[in-house]
């Protein structure tokens, strides 16, 4: 081979090591699932669809992640107590439900056992470890239940549902026994009885609430139907 050649085919490898570190840094990184500005599918659908029916999200829901679904995200991200980047990440899509970029109800899955605990805390921190539970369990009632949604994170981010999401509760850091309160719950516990609601007869203003059928009570709430 002439000089001139070997210098040509040590350009060409050259530029082939180039364009190759340039796709390995920015594959995504294996098992580390993400959708942003660019990416669309059936995740980014039932992700943009959520994020609608929560009042976060007002484009078309077409399966393409534009800059409207950008916004919505930082949105969620935002009220959340999330890192508002915009983009869906393992974090985000757990909170939204969507963990393997799927829908479904709750499977007893980490994402789930992880969502469900920080309502658990938030809304009955401090409270009896049975009532914990009954808390977790109204959740997964509701789901059942054909007046609510019929996902984990449709019922806990369901418009005015839980009060937690709009003082901030829910943002505060987890207690530990929540997570077991979840587990406990997903498994099947249920001290509440089958009740879809739960109050406190110290704090409630609402007649409305008052006529539910009556279940039970565990330390400050009572559960009804």
């Amino acid at each position: 081979m002439t000089k001139r050649g070997l210098l040509g085919a040590l350009a060409i490898l050259f530029a082939l090591n180039i364009a190759l570190i340039g796709l390995l840094q920015t594959a995504p990184e294996a098992g580390a699932e993400s959708y942003k500005k660019g990416s669309s599918g059936e995740t980014v659908k039932k992700l943009q669809q959520r994020l609608s029916d929560w009042g976060y999200y007002s484009g078309s829901v077409d399966g393409v992640y534009g800059s409207a679904t950008e916004a919505a995200v930082k949105k969620f991200q935002q009220k959340n107590g999330l890192t508002p980047d915009g983009v869906a990440g393992p974090a985000t899509l757990a909170a939204i439900g969507l963990p393997s970029g799927s829908g479904g109800s709750a499977g007893g899955g980490s994402a789930d056992v992880n969502l469900l605990a920080r309502l658990i805390s938030a809304e009955a921190r401090g409270e009896p470890y049975s009532g914990q539970v009954a808390v977790g369990a109204v959740v997964l009632n509701r789901i059942e239940h054909p007046s609510f949604p019929n996902t984990l994170s449709g019922v806990i981010y369901q418009r005015g549902a839980f009060s937690c999401l709009d003082d901030g509760q829910f943002d505060e850091p987890v207690a530990e026994s929540a997570y077991r309160a979840a587990r406990d719950a997903l498994n099947g516990w249920d001290p509440s009885g089958g009740a879809i609601y739960y109050f406190n007869p110290a704090t409630a203003t609402s007649s409305w609430i008052w006529s539910r059928p009556y279940m039970t009570t565990i330390g400050k709430h009572r559960f009804c139907m």
